[in-house]
């Protein structure tokens, strides 16, 4: 019965040695800083998608100029009587 009680003592007072110390400060400072973090995001991305709209457009604009190009040299090579 003595060893019955003092290994369940030993088990008891080890079981709590290890879950004690945790250190739940850190956890919640971490979850707080993310919680920031993740309200900065709408003011650092805005305006984002306006200015990659603009960048499609003008890459838009600038393929039909190429466009144009390419017809007019096709149509001065086809012109041409050699």
């Amino acid at each position: 019965m003595k060893k019955l009680l003092f290994s369940s003592a030993m088990l008891l007072a080890l079981g709590l040695s290890f879950t004690s110390c945790r250190d739940t400060d850190k956890k919640e400072d971490s979850v707080i800083i993310i919680e920031k973090e993740v309200e900065k995001v709408p003011a650092k991305t805005e305006g984002a998608l306006e200015k990659a709209g603009k960048a499609i457009d003008n890459a838009a604009k600038e393929v039909k100029e190429a466009g144009k190009a390419v017809d007019s040299a096709a149509k001065e090579v086809v012109g041409d009587d050699n």
